[in-house]
């Protein structure tokens, strides 16, 4: 699909639409729909930057290429003024003090944010069911769900209720849900884009990015986005995604897929097909691939969820009632703080917090934590060894299709191992884009750190080739 921004910024050039009837078509949409995927609509917010466009346009002046362009924001970004739940009991009436550095980019481009979009609980999820709004349903089957955690960001997208959204990936929640829903979504190098206005989840791996219908407006998005900020010491300088380039076809890439992800017996049989399948047609147009092998597959849930719990119980630690979110009285303040947390988080996000705070726990921390931080640190030295034989690693998204709404909640365990094609590349601090191609899920796309735009390449490649 041709970038919608692009076709859109035109329309308002040559004036075949307005930006108020964009936005207020938009909205329309998004106020009617039965996705959940919706907390808050911004209407009186978007309405006024949007006359303002007109207004600028009307008198003859230039716009900038996100000008008027609208777009969707997780609820866990802070955006001034606005609320920011985080799909939760515990904040469903917070006011955000100020706004995120990615979003307020956005805004400062001129794009328009028309909704605060449903998402798992804190981030807690692979399903977008972990919510005070209901479940968000899936955008081509309503039985089934949207993904995780960013599901309300990919299925506005999905239905055109949103030109992108803005969305976090901890553990592949921008990447999953993308491909439930048949869009793209990227996880950039981890860094690119500051986390600032971010509710925290898992610090060491939490990313801000982009879900949108083409790889051109993911790279669009990307360039407004990106850049070093002070709010946030990980982040670092990178440089524009080169537009101009990607009509160029070619076979040298050098692919790479793990062969222990495609045995996996918890694989699908029809992915595991499908996805073999891509990898003979790219043979056959004389792409050089290579089997690899990670032989601590198997120890990537079990690194990941160690140290993400971990990370989520020490974040949350500040949400008491005191400073944030709804306060439930008691005689004491050891029980007012107990009650505020019991009724303040879901049942997963409660079993995130004691996970995480029996890993940090004295006796289990060095046996825990620390060796998964170690597992961690060889998995990162895999990667780089990897990336010296290939310049692109193509893998599965998910294990499976997605399910129907419900049966995930009945096994947490279940859900977690659904995440174990995404994760590895959060650990690794990997650029990682779902391409909605080849199978059910789509294909996950990743190259070595700081490769994004050899990403994006591969994947406008991949998209000709299939």
């Amino acid at each position: 699909m041709a970038s919608q921004i692009t076709q859109l910024h035109e329309k308002l050039v040559s004036k075949e639409i307005s930006c108020t009837q964009l936005v207020q078509e938009k909205l329309d949409a998004l106020a009617k729909n039965q996705y959940h995927s919706v907390n808050f609509l911004l209407s009186d917010l978007a309405l006024e930057k949007a006359k303002a466009v007109d207004a600028k346009i009307a008198k003859g002046e230039k716009i900038g290429l996100l000008e008027g362009i609208p777009f969707g924001v997780k609820d866990v970004f802070l955006l001034q003024g606005q609320h920011a739940s985080a799909s939760s009991n515990f904040l469903k009436n917070y006011i955000s003090p100020y706004t995120a550095t990615a979003i307020q980019k956005l805004i400062d481009a001129g794009a328009i944010p028309l909704v605060k979009e449903n998402a798992d609980s804190f981030g807690h999820g692979s399903t977008s069911e972990n919510t005070i709004f209901g479940a968000v349903k899936n955008a081509h089957n309503e039985e089934l769900v949207g993904g995780g955690s960013s599901g309300g960001s990919a299925v506005n997208v999905a239905k055109g209720y949103t030109v992108f959204s803005i969305g976090g990936d901890t553990g592949g929640s921008i990447r999953q849900p993308a491909g439930f829903n048949k869009v793209y979504g990227l996880k950039p190098t981890y860094g690119r884009v500051s986390r600032y206005g971010l509710m925290a989840y898992t610090s060491s791996t939490d990313c801000v990015g982009p879900i949108a219908s083409s790889i051109e407006d993911i790279a669009i998005v990307m360039n407004a986005i990106s850049g070093k900020d002070y709010h946030d010491q990980t982040t670092y300088e990178s440089a524009p995604i080169d537009l101009s380039e990607f009509n160029i076809q070619h076979s040298t890439f050098n692919i790479g897929y793990y062969s222990d992800f495609i045995d996996n017996k918890g694989l699908d049989a029809n992915i595991k097909k499908d996805f073999l399948a891509v990898i003979e047609k790219l043979k056959a147009k004389g792409v050089t691939v290579k089997a690899l092998s990670f032989k601590n597959a198997d120890t990537l849930v079990s690194t990941y969820y160690a140290l993400a719990m971990a990370e989520t119980a020490s974040n949350l630690a500040r949400l008491d009632g005191s400073m944030y979110g709804e306060r439930a009285n008691a005689d004491s303040l050891k029980e007012s703080y107990a009650l505020t947390r019991s009724e303040g988080f879901t049942e997963e996000s409660k079993r995130r917090i004691v996970g995480g705070n029996q890993v940090l726990s004295q006796g289990h921390a060095d046996e825990i934590y620390l060796k998964a931080r170690a597992l961690r640190a060889q998995i990162m030295d895999h990667f780089n060894k990897d990336f010296k034989e290939v310049s692109v690693i193509l893998s599965p998204v998910s294990p499976a299709s997605p399910p129907k709404i419900g049966g995930s909640l009945k096994d947490p365990l279940a859900m977690y191992l659904s995440d174990i094609y995404t994760i590895g590349f959060s650990l690794g601090e990997l650029p990682t884009l779902t391409a909605p191609v080849g199978t059910a899920t789509g294909i996950q796309i990743t190259t070595a750190k700081k490769q994004d735009e050899l990403t994006l390449k591969f994947a406008k490649f991949l998209i000709a080739a299939l």
